[in-house]
């Protein structure tokens, strides 16, 4: 089938960032513009979150406010997982889409009427925003692709995700001054419609493709248009021991990064006081400086973020597998804080949080996705969703813990919370290589 047809010119481009066969191009590369997208459009948002909260209330109320998204996910992941039981997923992703976009059209409105406390409302909403719709974007992916596909075009389509994280961040930089923060809201609704043009494409000209016969591949039944099994999301991930781990991982891996965001918002937040009361922020005011930085920060990390996911990310799946490239990141952050428990500087702060979240949005974003391949429909959209942003947002409730005890307590310092971060990653590392023994064993047993 596949393999007798033979590769056109867009394969043959693609061929050289990863393995691609004959009649794949298409849909890989509109998966990649669907998420670049979505990627664009949170980037616009971030800036704009990043300057409500921290003008509004500094570095300590932006790590509270996190922990409240745990809270708010205890209701948002079953009412999703109880449309996913319901709705095809045509209809699933429409309907979410559609929700979210009209909300930023909302809290445009809100802006404009001074609504106080405003920066903690949408900071909420959109540490809930980004996870659901990335998740429910790499839950429909998996759920096209086989995990032999998918392992292989996972890189082409996750580039796409780091492409659309620099244009957003461009395009809030570029804007954010003339335009001002709340229009940015406006523009992200605009392009977050977009993503579901090329979301309906894909899933018409999938779904119209021959699926496996019965017992050559039990990943991919039952039909699109059958509804999921009724079992709870966090039901499947409790009583999963894969998913578990997974879910751990990725609990652990945000507690630390949170914390890491914590340390550069604390100093970012002081520089830009500093600077303001000198006189020396070049016009700006406290949010203004606060948004530029954070827009040419992001901007960096997605440029490296970028030529990790086209030059390393498939090699590194290719020849390294996924259970050594689990281990990257954590290594990489072991490394970042090491250094910043001894030298506690801005600019070590500032490379080592670029280190860690470039790799964090490309290789690790692309190896977090290919761990659900070999799972289960039902779990990909339900149980994914739950661990994409509930057990996500519990590692930054227990960041805000780690923070509060910190500063209300022990009076930490950049040093102290680097040090924790150290002993946080070594956590880390023991359950990456857990996930990576129990990848491996369900990839043995699909095979």
């Amino acid at each position: 089938m596949e393999a007798s047809k033979k590769k056109g010119k867009l394969e043959g481009l693609l061929g050289l960032f990863a393995e691609i066969k004959a009649g794949e191009g298409l849909t890989a590369i509109l998966l990649a513009l669907n998420v670049y997208l979505l990627l664009t459009t949170y980037y616009i948002v971030k800036p704009v979150r990043e300057a409500l909260i921290l003008a509004g209330g500094g570095a300590e109320l932006k790590s509270y406010t996190s922990a409240g998204q745990a809270l708010l996910l205890l209701l948002a992941v079953p009412l999703y997982a109880s449309l996913a039981s319901k709705m095809p997923r045509r209809q699933l992703i429409n309907v979410v889409t559609v929700f979210f976009a009209v909300c930023m059209v909302g809290f445009y409105l809100l802006a404009r009427l001074d609504v106080p406390y405003l920066g903690v409302y949408f900071f909420l909403w959109v540490g809930i925003f980004n996870l659901m719709v990335i998740a429910q974007f790499w839950s429909f992916a998996n759920d096209i692709y086989t995990p032999e596909q998918g392992k292989r075009l996972f890189a082409i389509v996750a580039f796409g995700a780091s492409i659309g994280a620099v244009s957003g961040s461009v395009i809030a930089g570029r804007l954010i001054g003339p335009l001002g923060v709340e229009q940015l809201l406006l523009l992200a609704s605009a392009i977050l419609m977009l993503t579901l043009v090329l979301t309906n494409m894909i899933d018409a000209r999938e779904s119209k493709k021959p699926r496996p016969e019965a017992g050559s591949d039990s990943l991919l039944a039952p039909p699109d248009e059958e509804p999921m099994g009724d079992g709870g999301a966090f039901q499947l991930v409790m009583k999963n021991r894969y998913l578990l781990l997974i879910a751990l991982l990725m609990l652990i891996l945000n507690w630390v990064n949170t914390t890491g965001e914590y340390i550069l918002g604390r100093v970012v937040t002081r520089t830009a006081e500093d600077l303001v009361a000198a006189g020396q922020s070049g016009g700006l005011d406290v949010g203004q400086y606060i948004g530029k930085f954070y827009s040419d920060f992001f901007s960096i990390v997605n440029v490296v973020g970028v030529l990790t996911q086209l030059f390393l990310v498939s090699r590194i799946l290719k020849y390294l597998g996924v259970r050594i490239a689990l281990l990257i990141l954590p290594v990489i952050a072991l490394g970042g804080y090491l250094l910043l428990a001894f030298y506690p500087l801005l600019s070590v702060v500032r490379w080592a949080k670029t280190a860690e979240n470039s790799t964090d949005y490309s290789l690790q974003n692309t190896v977090r996705n290919v761990l659900f391949l070999p799972t289960t429909r039902e779990q990909k959209y339900k149980a994914k969703q739950a661990i994409d942003t509930f057990f996500v947002r519990v590692g930054d409730l227990l960041s805000a813990a780690l923070v509060w005890v910190g500063t209300a307590m022990l009076s930490f310092g950049t040093t102290q919370f680097a040090l924790a971060n150290l002993v946080l990653v070594g956590v880390w590392i023991v359950i990456a290589v857990k996930v990576g023994r129990e990848h491996s064993k369900l990839v043995a047993r699909r095979d």
